[in-house]
């Protein structure tokens, strides 16, 4: 009995360490495979963009016209990340507040030799100040990203500049009175981003995608096209600008916050069940 009693015990110090360590295996699988690694989370950015600006208008009626450059456009832009339904994190909102540039020239009809003009005005360079509000939709990878924004904006005509040799002298610099100030529609674009954490590059071609806003308000000129056309000009902007984010809390891996609640956890168990035994 002795002799059995011996082996039995032997056997059991044997195959408890085995089966300990495959158990601790498991467990040690379980928590590396659990949290997707590079799992992006719920982060906010704040940047700054330059860059130039491509510009002309959609007339009615359909006018000879060439694009109009712009060297200056600035905005500065917050981000919020967001995961849908909890789990994909491809989606967040954008807004900003931009100083950007609309207008047209004008040139040279070759079939008629004509060129169009407004109150005498074969060039007009529009300064704005516009608000957007995007929806942002990225897809990350480690240091690079890309990016597709859209929604809508809001933008004030803020000040004209008119180039021509019959515009009135009052003109030049001022707004005529069937000039509309206000422009709104939709306004979005693609990017792509390099990511140097907590630093980012945004690089994104953007622009009016529709706007709403006629420059000035329908039939109003004597012009004959009034007879037979409905007079708008809705502009149609692009931007091309780098910028430079810096992140607003961590990327990836756990954040303060995360590592607060697991060490409260820890230590004081749930949350309902400490507040119970307060």
């Amino acid at each position: 009995m002795n002799r059995r009693l011996a082996l039995l015990l032997f056997a059991l110090l044997t195959v408890s360490p085995l089966l300990a360590q495959e158990e601790m295996v498991f467990e040690t699988d379980t928590l590396l495979v659990a949290p997707k690694k590079g799992m992006i989370n719920d982060y906010s950015l704040i940047g700054v963009n330059f860059g130039p600006t491509i510009s002309r208008m959609f007339f009615n009626p359909n006018v000879k016209q060439d694009w109009l450059y712009n060297p200056y456009y600035m905005s500065v832009t917050y981000i919020k990340n967001m995961k849908m339904f909890g789990f994909l994190p491809y989606f967040g909102f954008q807004v900003g507040l931009a100083y950007g540039h609309e207008g047209y020239r004008f040139v040279e009809n070759k079939e008629t030799g004509y060129i169009h003009t407004i109150e005498g005005a074969t060039e007009a360079r529009i300064d704005v100040f516009e608000i957007p509000f995007l929806l942002h939709g990225h897809v990350d990878g480690q240091h690079f990203k890309v990016m597709l924004n859209a929604g809508p904006y809001v933008a004030y005509r803020n000040s004209i500049t008119r180039t021509g040799q019959r515009v009135p002298e009052s003109l030049v610099n001022n707004f005529a009175d069937s000039d509309y100030r206000w422009d709104y529609g939709v306004y979005g674009g693609i990017g792509f981003a390099l990511i140097f954490d907590p630093v980012e590059l945004h690089f994104n071609a953007m622009g009016h995608a529709w706007s709403w806003g006629s420059l000035y308000a329908p039939d109003s000129t004597p012009s004959e096209y009034n007879k037979y056309y409905y007079r708008y000009a809705y502009p149609l902007d692009i931007n091309f600008t780098a910028g430079i984010y810096f992140q607003l809390g961590k990327r990836t891996g756990r954040t303060s916050r995360q590592l607060k609640k697991e060490a409260f956890k820890i230590v004081y168990g749930d949350e309902e069940d400490y507040r119970q035994d307060r």
